[in-house]
Order: structure tokens, then C-alpha cells, then sequence
């Protein structure tokens, strides 16, 4: 399964936040045994997220994009994905309610006891999704995420977006496998024996150098067994840690 994450923001681009996001998801997709094929920050535009959106969406078997979602004024990705589906946003019920619920929750308040009109948000702009997407109910926060055909939307707040995230996480499938082999040799002289793997194997090989903890050589292959001893030919061969 090939998934491209797209990040959506401002921050992102002018470094005031890092973009956790993109990492600890490529690891979960690798995790699951789909592929990372792109990764891309794009700004708060809305005709840049829906160009993105749209060549990805024909390109890749899923998109995957975070920040942008909610009702702030450059909460834009939503409207940027109907864009894409030719929708219109409209305001989920189920949605409607798990937004109230959380303001009333922050408030410990019951639903009920909430003036909607005194919260100081406009609860169905926050409820809003393109019409006939799925909406992923946000258990950690306040904004919701949803699924329009092979496009995935979650909030940028790493701890929301991984809660919802691993609601969905077994669509993300796929037949990659990884292991790893630490190494105490310099990156610069790994290059003989990556070559020779890979011409001996059906395996990707690439190597990681670390300036705190030992360097580290990666083999992906789709079959399990060739991984393996891709991975034990290398161990015979290289210098490894005592």
C-alpha cells in the first residue's frame, strides 16, 4: 500500500513547531507494513492543499494529512478536500454532539447545562465535514477528522491525531517488512556489503548513522524469510556491537 502524508501549516513551514506528525506516522504506516511514498508541508492555502490533494489522490493508494482542520479562520483543509470531491461542507450531528460534549466535559458541565451560545465558538463550524465523509470522532480533543474515499484528514495536535489515527490504523495495510542491524562501523565503509545484499536479495537496504548510540543498517523486503537472512548474511559480514 503506497500512502503519501501531507502536513498542512504555516507553523510548520516557518519551523515554529516540528513536524512530529510527519515522522511518527511514517513509522506507524512502516509499522503496519504499508509504504511512505512522499511527505510534503504545504502552507494554510486552500488552493494548494486541494492541488495536493487531488494529484495525490489519483497517484497514491491513500493521502493522509494533518493540521488545518477545525473552526479558526486558517482552518482551511476541509474546505480544501470538498474542493477536491466537488462537496459542500454540512454539519454531522454526531459530530455536533461529540463537540458539545467536550466543551461541556472541559467545563464539567453536562451537555445540557451548556450555553451553546456563550462557549465563545461557533460549534457547527467545528462540526463541519465534506458532505458524505466519514467522520473519525476525536477522543483526545475537541476537532474531528474524516475519511472521503482514499483521503484521511486529522487534526495537527500530535496526541489527537494519533488517537484518531489508531482508530483507522488497520485499513493501512500492506506486505512490508523490516529489521534492523546495528552496527559499530563508520556509514562510509557499509557501502561493499549494502551493495552486495541487496545484489544477493530481493531486499531495500539503507543505513542511519547516529552521533549517540550505534549506527544502524534497515532491510525491507516483502517477504519475511528473505528479510531474515538478508539480515543474518549482513550480521556475518559487518562489525557488529559486543
Amino acid at each position: 500500500m503506497q500512502v503519501a502524508i501531507l502536513t498542512v501549516g504555516d507553523e510548520v513551514l516557518a519551523g515554529d513547531i516540528e513536524n512530529t506528525n510527519a515522522s511518527w506516522l511514517a513509522a506507524r504506516l512502516s509499522d503496519q507494513g504499508a509504504t511512505v511514498a512522499r511527505i510534503m508541508t504545504v502552507p494554510d492555502d486552500r488552493e494548494v492543499i486541494a492541488g495536493a490533494v487531488a494529484d495525490w489522490s489519483e497517484a497514491f493508494d491513500a493521502v493522509i494529512l494533518t493540521g488545518g482542520l477545525g473552526g479558526t479562520h486558517d482552518d482551511v483543509t476541509a474546505d480544501a478536500i470538498a474542493d477536491v470531491f466537488d462537496r459542500h461542507l454540512v454539519v454531522d450531528e454526531t459530530v455536533r454532539k461529540a463537540v458539545i460534549e467536550t466543551l461541556a466535559d472541559h467545563r464539567d458541565l453536562e451537555p445540557e447545562e451548556l450555553d451553546i451560545d456563550r462557549v465563545g465558538l461557533d460549534v457547527d463550524d467545528w462540526a463541519a465535514l465534506p458532505a458524505g465523509a466519514q467522520p473519525l470522532l476525536n477522543p483526545e480533543g475537541l476537532c474531528p477528522g474524516c475519511v472521503i474515499e482514499n483521503v484521511y484528514a486529522f487534526p495537527g495536535i500530535p496526541t489527537e491525531m494519533q488517537a484518531i489515527f489508531e482508530t483507522v490504523a488497520d485499513e493501512f495495510d500492506g506486505d512490508t517488512v523490516s529489521v534492523e542491524v546495528q552496527t559499530t562501523q563508520p556509514e562510509a565503509t557499509l557501502s561493499g556489503e549494502i551493495h552486495a545484499v541487496r545484489e544477493e536479495f530481493d531486499v531495500t537496504v539503507g543505513s542511519y548513522p547516529s552521533l549517540t548510540a550505534y549506527n544502524r543498517v534497515k532491510i525491507l523486503g516483502t517477504d519475511a524469510e528473505t528479510v531474515e537472512a538478508a539480515r543474518d548474511w549482513l550480521r556475518a559480514r559487518i562489525d557488529l556491537p559486543e
